[in-house]
Parts: structure tokens; C-alpha cells; sequence
């Protein structure tokens, strides 16, 4: 190998105050100014300064920085270290050739775990990938194998991240009218039992090459930066999206001390949603009111659904009877889901209803319970384990039921209604998006909840018309997200485009005093930084063990150097 000759004094300054970018942001030194500074110390390398004209300053600064990236690359490489990921690869790796951007998805959680922040980041960046105008990178949480256990079902595990690839794109593969042309990226995490979730370990940020830091779309942002100590994502990103997905509140409220927590969690929220996104998305109003957001429901349901639905109205024509049973709900087995209220709305209204009978399909921590309840007051109710919605054996259901008021937008509901079944649920924000469908009964009060309930037992549900089909599909939800996120315009703004060698151009307009907002954002992030770099902090509000930075096996798992050899600390 050839010799390549340590970093001198002038290069390691340049670097430096290049990864100090930030912080000095947050100090009032302007990122201009800082670029400057590094382009001179480097320029005067080994006793050389290079002079140019104000008309090369940009080309020159860029190939000043792309040349002090292949500079650490080389130096790096000379240890003997290799990683698939880094800007010390081959730079023709990341050189875009087609003028196509890149997207970004980072989410908080992974299939075979079946959650919504698995499944929809998941049909989110397929049907993103089938955009000539960008490329899309998937990623999500790599557990270990202790981990695994806890949170996969039916004693799933994987060795290696790709088998969870393959595990992931079969599953895709089979829901799918298409080829999903995008790449699956791993960062560690770790699973919380007390909040059955999954918290990232150390900067998630990081696991995006800078040479892709283009557009980033983050599946719960609030969940991904309690406790994110790393880079600011707007500041790596060029327009960051986050998509919210679950009413958190709602949840904490019901835990002990849940008024102190839900109100502590809200300011939390605003706080990290405002330093690190662009733009904000909440999927129906039944979230907390965040800075910079809109209400849009950006999810689509899997087109095996659509085809279901299909096949029941061809059934229909043929003169078939398409629904032999009554009335089912599925859904995960804590109180949280719903159960808590159909067991009120069915013990209060056991007389109304008659000889009402339901079945119950889920799995969850709170199972026993449930069951416990429901026989206590002797309610017709049958349980059965949790199934994939789209199963054969749930087909033949004519109602579904889901009283639940916790959720932000039910997937299982939008699923039902796909199937072109009578769904019952409460009046409530998180089902606005469903209200305008004819086989959608809404209930203020639980006498109406019986009403409803007699009135679909009795009744056909109404076959979807196309553009009811097309609205509940995945395309439809891919529009509505281009046009909320003003992803759209940031595809179509030439001036964000990739450049010579895959170099993005950065170029901003720095005004003589920034925006007061602008401040106020930065003045956050640096805060958040500080306060989630002290570990007692990060304890006492409820963090993992651990999780600054991630572990040594999460580092033997994904091939990747030790925290203390990336940040390291110098002296005694």
C-alpha cells in the first residue's frame, strides 16, 4: 500500500472547524464565514497558499472540500479500516450522473414487527422510488438479537441486517404490483419495555452519507429526537419532513401522574419538532397542535386490500353471498386500542343490543386482562389470536368495530373500508378522513353507537365507487404527500439539484442579521444538544441505559468503529 503522509497541522484545523460548522452557527458565526476560514487553513497546507479570483471562489471551495474529504478518506483507509458506508469509499460510488435527488426515510421501527411505523415508512419509499426525479434510501432500526426477541413475533430473528432485508422485501414483494427500486440502511436501537418502543442508540443522523444528506423524511419525529445528541438535521438536510403518527398524549394520560407527564411531553414535542424539521405532517388533527404542521392523512392502505374488495364486488354481481359473518375487530391487546371502550360501550348497552355478538382478534401485554373483563360481565365476545388483516378466514366479516379513541389514523380502519365493509367508529378527529365514505357510521354518544351498530347488521355495505378506491390507495397518499410537505417544490428547485460529482450545492442567501426564527430554532437545537449529552438528564426523563451511543455488538452487527475511536477524547 502506498505511504500516505499524516494529516499536518493546517488540515486537521480546516477539518476541525468544518465539524464545528454548528456550533459556531450558534454562536452568530456565520456558515459562510466558517467555509472560508476552512478553505484558507487548507489552501495553506504544508506551507502552500493558493490564491484565486471571486469568480472561482465557488467551484474552488467546492473542490477544496471534496479534496479534504478524499484527504481524511485516504488517511483513514491508511489504518487498514474499511466500512461499506463513509465519504472514505470510492468517490465514484456516490457521483450522480442522472441529476436525480435523494430521499431519505428514517423510521422507528421495522417489519416483522407489524406496527404502522413499520409498515407505512415501508409502501411510503416504494411508491417515492417509482419517481424518475429521486432516489430513496429506507431507514430504520437494526435491534440486537435479546432485543429481537422481545419485540418480533412468532420467535423471529435475524443474524445478520441483511437478513431483515431480504425479510423485508420478500414481504413487500408479495403486496406489490411493481419492482421497489430503493435501498434499506440499518441504524442501532434499542427496545424500551416501560414504552414498548424503539429509541435509537447514539446520532441517527449519521447513518445518512453526507453525499445523500439531501431530503429527509422522519416517521415520527418527535420519537426519533428526545433523546437525538448529534448532528441538527436541518443542518445536514436540505428540507427535512416529519410525519406524525402517533397521539402520544392520549397514551400518557392514561399512565400514572399522566397529567404532569402529557404536559411535559406536549412542550417536549413543539421543541424538537421546531429545531429539527422543515415542515411538519400530522395525519388527522387528534395530535397536539405542532409548529410548522399541517393536517393531512399521507398514508394509503396495501393494494392486496384493494384487490379484496375487488373480488368481493365481482362476487357480489355473480349473485354470491359476500359477508356470511357479522361483526370482528383486530387490533393490539392493550386498553389503549379500544378495548377499553368497547367493553364499556357493550356492558352499558348489553340488554340494547340484544343476542350482539363479536369476535376479537389481537395479541398484546394486556390480554389477560381484557379477557378477565369481558367475562366479568358475561359479554358475547370471542377471542382469537392476532391475524394479518388480510387473511382469508376475515374476509367474510361484514362490520368492523373500533370505538378506540387514541389513535392518530387507523390503518386497520382505512383496511376494513378498502374491503368494502361497514366500519362503526366515534366522531372523533382521528376519523375525519373517513367520514366522506358511505360505509363509514360515526357515533357521538353510546346510544347512537347502538344505533349504528343495528343499523349495519341489518344493512349491505355500498360497493366502493373509483374514486373512493383511488383515494384510500397509496398512490392518492404519495400526491397528497408531495403537495403537503412542499416536496414537490423543493424536487422542482433547480437550485437544490446535484452538481458536478454528486456535490450538492448548498448555496444560501445570508441576510447582514438572520431571521428571529432562525435563532430561536438554533438557540433550541444547541440547548437540546447539551441537555441530551448529560447522561443523568437523559435518565431522569426516562432514556435507556446507553443510548448516547450505541454498543459494542450493535458495532460488531453493522460493521461499525466504537464510539470512542469516532469521538474520541484527548489528555488526562
Amino acid at each position: 500500500m502506498q505511504e500516505v503522509p499524516p494529516l499536518d497541522l493546517n488540515e486537521i484545523l480546516a477539518y476541525l472547524v468544518r465539524q464545528s460548522g454548528p456550533f459556531l452557527d450558534q454562536l452568530g458565526i456565520r456558515r459562510d464565514l466558517c467555509d472560508k476560514l476552512a478553505e484558507m487553513l487548507y489552501s495553506k497546507r504544508n506551507g502552500r497558499l493558493i490564491y484565486h479570483s471571486l469568480s472561482e471562489d465557488r467551484t474552488l471551495a467546492e473542490n477544496i472540500t471534496d479534496e479534504l474529504d478524499l484527504r481524511i478518506a485516504r488517511v483513514l483507509e491508511s489504518t487498514g479500516y474499511q466500512t461499506d458506508e463513509g465519504f472514505w469509499n470510492d468517490p465514484a460510488k456516490y457521483k450522480i450522473s442522472d441529476n436525480r435527488r435523494h430521499v431519505a426515510i428514517v423510521t422507528t421501527a421495522s417489519l416483522p414487527w407489524m406496527t404502522g411505523t413499520a409498515i407505512n415508512p415501508l409502501f411510503r419509499a416504494a411508491y417515492l422510488a417509482r419517481s424518475a426525479k429521486q432516489k430513496v434510501t429506507l431507514v430504520v432500526p437494526w435491534l440486537s438479537k435479546s432485543d429481537q426477541e422481545l419485540v418480533y413475533p412468532n420467535n423471529i430473528t435475524f443474524s445478520l441486517p441483511e437478513e431483515q432485508e431480504t425479510y423485508i422485501r420478500n414481504w413487500l414483494q408479495e403486496r406489490l404490483g411493481f419492482e421497489a427500486d430503493f435501498k434499506i440502511s440499518f441504524y442501532p436501537g434499542k427496545f424500551s419495555k416501560e414504552r414498548r418502543s424503539i429509541i435509537p442508540a447514539g446520532d441517527t443522523s449519521q447513518f445518512i452519507s453526507s453525499k445523500e444528506a439531501d431530503i429527509a423524511i422522519l416517521e415520527e419525529p418527535e420519537h426519533l429526537n428526545w433523546y437525538h445528541h448529534g448532528k441538527r438535521w436541518t443542518d445536514k438536510f436540505n428540507h427535512v419532513i416529519g410525519v406524525v403518527h402517533t397521539n402520544y398524549l392520549e397514551y400518557i394520560k392514561r399512565e400514572r401522574n399522566g397529567a404532569i407527564q402529557s404536559f411535559l411531553v406536549k412542550h417536549i414535542n413543539n421543541w424538537v419538532t421546531r429545531a429539527y424539521c422543515h415542515k411538519v405532517l400530522r395525519l388527522s388533527a387528534a395530535t397536539q397542535d405542532l409548529p410548522r404542521s399541517v393536517v393531512c392523512n399521507v398514508h394509503g392502505v396495501n393494494p392486496k386490500f384493494l384487490n379484496i374488495s375487488e373480488k368481493i364486488a365481482a362476487d357480489r354481481e355473480r349473485g354470491q353471498k359476500v359477508f356470511s359473518k357479522g361483526a370482528y375487530f383486530l387490533g393490539k391487546m392493550v386498553w389503549a386500542k379500544g378495548y377499553r371502550e368497547l367493553i364499556d360501550l357493550l356492558s352499558k348497552h348489553k340488554k340494547d343490543l340484544g343476542g350482539f355478538k363479536i369476535d376479537v382478534y389481537g395479541n398484546g401485554e394486556d390480554s389477560e386482562a381484557v379477557q378477565t373483563a369481558a367475562r366479568k360481565f358475561d359479554l358475547s365476545i370471542i377471542f382469537f389470536k392476532g391475524k394479518d388483516h388480510a387473511d382469508d378466514s376475515l374476509h367474510g366479516y361484514k362490520v368492523f368495530i373500533n370505538p378506540s379513541v387514541s389513535d392518530v389514523l387507523c390503518t386497520a380502519t382505512a383496511e376494513a373500508l378498502a374491503m368494502g365493509k361497514f366500519v362503526v367508529c366515534a366522531d372523533h378527529p382521528s376519523n375525519e378522513f373517513f367520514k366522506s365514505f358511505p360505509n363509514c357510521l360515526t357515533y357521538k354518544t353510546s346510544e347512537e353507537f347502538v344505533a349504528r351498530v343495528k343499523e349495519a347488521m341489518v344493512s349491505e355495505p355500498q360497493p366502493l365507487t373509483p374514486e373512493q378506491r383511488y383515494s384510500l390507495s397509496w398512490e392518492a397518499a404519495t400526491e397528497r404527500f408531495m403537495e403537503y410537505s412542499e416536496l414537490n417544490k423543493v424536487l422542482n428547485n433547480t437550485n437544490g439539484h446535484p452538481g458536478q460529482g454528486g456535490k450538492i450545492n448548498k448555496v444560501r442567501k445570508m441576510p447582514l442579521l438572520p431571521k428571529l426564527s432562525d435563532v430561536v430554532d438554533g438557540g433550541l437545537a444547541f440547548a437540546h444538544h447539551c441537555l441530551t449529552g448529560n447522561e443523568i438528564l437523559r435518565l431522569a426523563t426516562g432514556a435507556i441505559p446507553g443510548t448516547r451511543d450505541y454498543d459494542k455488538q450493535q458495532c460488531m452487527d453493522l460493521n461499525l468503529l466504537p464510539p470512542q475511536v469516532q469521538h474520541p477524547v484527548y489528555g488526562w
